[in-house]
């Protein structure tokens, strides 16, 4: 069994230059994530969670430090090795659901697949078992805009798991929704990451839902702790 980190960030640090001002965002932070591990970043809203998230999801430059993903130098990856390699080994779930609304829950999760170069039947059954383990196999036929809030979610969570990441990026999955429905979808999050052996970080501002994971590391001050 492999037990190198799954991710790796060493002394990253982001700043912005605003109004002849250098703000700070990431001082010199370090993150290693097991496989298998879901980790909780908290912090409040402005502390830097998603700029953090852009860094380990390789989605933006300007970031100093090393990023290590699957034991592969990022920084030493040009543009198209970078979107293999975050195609490859990483997911995505936002706050907003980002869904495709021309398509209906079954085709967003089939889609990431064709894309990675699976077949139409291969990608159709794996999307089909995914969001029947999410409680949306008799909603496959419908687009997002006949979804509910919470339902739409959990089409994206489908869709972040559709090509198994070795790591899953969430970015307040569920902070767009009322407190029940919000405690359904992050209760079949985790049981869907963990039933695929993904690791997960997970920003969010909600203790409540970061003590249901399994570290939490803080985010204060442009500081890990």
């Amino acid at each position: 069994m492999n037990d190198a980190p799954v991710v790796r960030l060493t002394g990253l640090t982001r700043s912005f230059e605003q109004g002849g001002v250098t703000i700070e965002v990431l001082r010199g932070v370090n993150l290693a994530i097991a496989p298998g591990e879901i980790v909780a970043l908290l912090g409040p809203s402005g502390s830097g969670k998603s700029t953090m998230l852009q860094a380990v999801g390789l989605l933006e430059g300007g970031f100093s430090g090393q990023i290590e993903i699957a034991g592969i130098d990022a920084n030493a990856l040009p543009a198209d090795g970078r979107t293999t390699l975050r195609r490859e080994h990483l997911g995505f779930v936002y706050q907003f659901h980002h869904l495709l609304p021309d398509f209906n829950a079954l085709e967003n999760v089939v889609i990431p697949q064709l894309v990675a170069g699976r077949s139409r039947g291969e990608a159709e059954e794996r999307a089909q078992a995914i969001l029947d383990a999410l409680g949306l196999g008799h909603r496959l036929e419908h687009r997002p805009s006949q979804l509910s809030g919470g339902e739409q979610q959990r089409v994206a969570v489908g869709r972040a798991l559709a090509n198994r990441p070795q790591l899953v990026l969430a970015d307040e999955p569920t902070g767009n929704l009322d407190e029940q429905t919000s405690d359904k979808v992050l209760a079949q999050f985790l049981e869907l990451v963990r039933g695929e052996g993904s690791a997960a970080l997970v920003a969010t501002h909600n203790e409540r839902l970061a003590a249901k994971m399994d570290r939490i590391v803080r985010l204060h001050d442009g500081v890990l702790t």
